[in-house]
């Protein structure tokens, strides 16, 4: 066996160094493509679950950013959306555990709704799904908001939170039901 030197100690280091520099193999048109079909929709995710648009900008930068620099084998068009909304879902999460509260996804009315019923009412009613969406975990919103928002399939909710396929049925079902009931008014003291 050759005797392992500081030396070679150093070459390693130097190795593993600029094997982190080497970013993910993707062409500018090929990521700019990618970019335009995914960018939007990650967006709105990030700030339905984080409810704050400034951090969305930012945490949506460090999400491609992380995309590009990852050294991971990825398949297709939907196996590298999965990985992104993973890896903008971990981030997010990351920033819960950093501030240690739940965000505050209540948004206020603009002062330009028109003032007629049926827009008055179409304003009430997405500010009480605000209001019973931020009383939600941020695991329900995040499955709601991915089912339902972004229509993706269970196979699909589960590669981007890391959950077994097989339980986000229960859980959609679940978070349905306790966004219902916040609706209605019955779950408050359940929340």
């Amino acid at each position: 066996m050759t005797p392992f030197t500081l030396t070679n100690v150093e070459r390693l280091d130097a190795a593993a160094a600029a094997a982190l520099d080497v970013p993910f193999e993707m062409d500018e048109d090929a990521f700019r493509a990618f970019y335009d079909r995914t960018a939007r929709p990650l967006w709105a995710y990030l700030v339905r679950i984080t409810g704050d648009r400034q951090a969305a900008d930012d945490l949506l930068q460090e999400a491609y950013y992380r995309f590009l620099r990852a050294r991971v084998q990825l398949d297709d068009e939907a196996h590298r959306r999965h990985y992104l909304f993973r890896i903008a879902t971990n981030l997010a999460r990351d920033g819960y555990r950093r501030k240690a509260t739940s965000p505050d996804l209540v948004s206020r009315a603009s002062d330009q709704d028109p003032v007629d019923g049926s827009a008055a009412r179409r304003t009430d009613a997405r500010i009480d799904l605000r209001r019973a969406f931020a009383r939600l975990k941020r695991r329900e919103r995040e499955l709601l908001w991915l089912a339902y928002a972004q229509g993706s399939s269970h196979e699909e909710i589960g590669a981007a939170l890391g959950l077994k396929t097989g339980s986000i049925k229960p859980l959609l079902f679940r978070a349905r039901q306790k966004l219902a009931a916040l609706l209605r008014g019955t779950g408050s003291h359940h929340a």
